[in-house]
């Protein structure tokens, strides 16, 4: 294919705030995103792409550093990218489910370019950052909307999200995690031969300097995962709550059970809101006590977003005493962004309860539908708005993890 840019890219104040403008991330239903999906050897439609899924037009707006990417525009990159991943044995190799996934992880994976879009006002130089989180959410609406099934659309998510990890993963991180460290726990959170065939992909997809390094860094990954046991599978431990010490990062080995006195058993709620949560308590803990912001702000006769401070210290407090009698009970809130569960789930694993944290899902017009129909302060452009910071509990999070999704 003769790839060229066809659009003038001036980075001018008005073209950068158009391109941050929010993507009206709607497209065909799942057997839509089907048809669009080549079989190995077969050419992409792009025409047809662009028409079924309108928000990727704005990639062919969008500049990026022609250090990294000599290639062009974010839509160049792109079909470059989807086609090095046609060309990969993995692809060529797979069923039809793990080809949906490979060929729109390869096509969303910069889908967030136009969001982020930053240009430094004395270098000059173009940069997206948080990209790849950010990616990974519209991903996460877009696909939700067209109804693909969960586990397809959470391994696409997923695999947006640390799309570049492998460039670098050989090398540490920022926090001084070692290689072996980000292999074992990505194992459990993406399959990690379906990530290193992103990876090369969007590395064959462009044109830079240290491609052919990267490509050798992403091969070394390939091959420590494969020492440890963890190249297409979760890497083995000694018990799940030896694995999550050590995803917590304490000083313990993955194949030696971790002893210590257990604390509480707790359960932890987690998803949009409207989804059934206070249901699922009733049903299946009513003889526990629950804790909670949305119960928090009850007590406290609060509104929804009202002196969201006072709820969170209340329920808390609520938790703490639980935890210091090591007693079993469950904490319902919808813990929508990864951020948000920390902060609840490092208390609970700081005074060494178990915890279970059950993800609960249903359609947006089922949601929508249930929030009309229930007494909140809390209206359906609100859950709209709530979207942006939707990140669904990844398996690594905590030391079981249960999906309820709702047809």
């Amino acid at each position: 294919m003769n790839y060229s840019n066809t659009l003038p890219l001036l980075l001018t104040p008005e073209n950068l705030a158009s391109l941050n403008h929010p993507l009206p991330l709607r497209g065909p239903d799942y057997a839509g995103l089907q048809r669009l999906v080549p079989g190995a050897g077969q050419s992409v439609d792009w025409q047809r792409i662009l028409q079924q899924l309108p928000c990727l037009n704005a990639l062919q707006r969008t500049p990026q550093d022609p250090h990294y990417h000599a290639e062009g525009d974010v839509w160049t990159h792109t079909q470059m990218v989807v086609e090095a991943m046609q060309d990969l044995e993995d692809y060529r190799q797979a069923d039809a489910s793990r080809q949906f996934v490979l060929f729109f992880a390869a096509l969303l994976h910069d889908i967030a370019k136009p969001a982020t879009t930053r240009v430094d006002p004395v270098s000059g130089r173009i940069g997206q950052p948080g990209h790849s989180a950010r990616g990974a959410v519209d991903a996460r609406v877009l696909l939700w909307r067209s109804g693909v099934p969960f586990d397809l659309r959470e391994s696409i998510c997923r695999l947006i999200a640390v799309h570049q990890l492998p460039f670098y993963a050989l090398r540490g991180n920022r926090n001084g995690d070692s290689a072996e460290f980000i292999v074992r726990k990505l194992s459990h959170e993406v399959d990690l031969i379906e990530l290193a065939a992103l990876a090369e992909a969007d590395m064959r997809g462009r044109h830079c300097p240290d491609a052919a390094e990267i490509l050798v860094d992403i091969e070394l990954f390939r091959e420590l995962a494969k020492e440890e046991g963890c190249y297409g599978q979760p890497r083995a431990f000694a018990d799940a709550f030896t694995r999550q010490r050590y995803f917590n990062g304490d000083d313990v080995h993955p194949d030696y059970v971790y002893h210590c006195d257990p604390g509480s058993t707790v359960t932890v709620l987690c998803g949009l809101p409207a989804t059934g949560k206070s249901s699922w308590i009733a049903q299946q803990c009513a003889d526990l006590p629950c804790v909670g912001f949305d119960d928090a702000r009850a007590a406290l006769k609060l509104r929804h977003g009202e002196n969201d401070g006072m709820a969170a210290h209340f329920a808390i407090d609520q938790a703490k005493a639980y935890l210091r009698r090591k007693q079993a009970f469950v904490w319902n809130a919808t813990h929508l962004s990864r951020q948000m569960r920390s902060k609840t789930l490092d208390l609970l694993f700081a005074y060494g309860a178990s915890v279970e944290v059950v993800y609960l899902e249903a359609s947006e017009a089922e949601i929508m539908r249930r929030n009309r129909n229930r007494d909140t302060t809390l209206t359906n452009a609100g859950i709209e708005r709530m979207l942006h910071r939707w990140e669904v509990v990844l398996p690594s999070e905590a030391h079981r993890v249960r999906y309820l999704i709702q047809s």
